[in-house]
């Protein structure tokens, strides 16, 4: 099959300016760490796997590393990339990038975000995630063996 009949998730249609985020798949005892969006700002009170922004200049590595640090007050060791799309919605464009992290010091804090919690597999569906998320849900519940021995 040629490469137009299965497009890219890299390949939709570009609405708004594009912003950059990078967003960590943080495990812990077969948990992965999600956080509450806060009130007032876009998409409000969605949850979402922790992360932000990528500023000019910026590697993705560190802007995850800065990010996860600044909204939970956690430090985390960068282990590989696991995913990325790119989501148009109607006044802006995502590209999302997600990167699986070793939790390595700090306990969650709620600075960045209106709360946390460390979700099991069976528990991500009873959230209400942004539509940029929903294919990566996809392929976390198809791997579900990667899940329960990553970390």
């Amino acid at each position: 099959m040629s490469p137009s009949e299965h497009p890219s998730p890299l390949f939709h249609s570009q609405a708004g300016p594009t912003i950059e985020v990078a967003a960590g798949l943080v495990f812990r005892d077969q948990r992965l760490l999600v956080a509450q969006r806060p009130p007032g700002g876009h998409l409000a009170g969605l949850w979402e796997f922790p992360g932000g922004k990528r500023e000019p200049g910026e590697s993705w590595v560190d802007c995850l590393v800065r990010e996860l640090n600044e909204e939970l007050a956690i430090e985390v060791r960068f282990v590989r990339w696991f995913f990325e799309v790119v989501h148009p919605y109607p006044d802006r464009t995502i590209h999302l990038r997600f990167g699986v992290c070793h939790w390595h010091a700090g306990e969650p804090q709620a600075i960045g975000c209106s709360a946390f919690a460390w979700a099991s597999l069976s528990e991500l569906p009873r959230l209400q995630f942004p539509p940029a998320d929903s294919e990566l849900l996809h392929r976390l519940a198809d791997l579900e063996e990667f899940y329960r021995n990553s970390f």
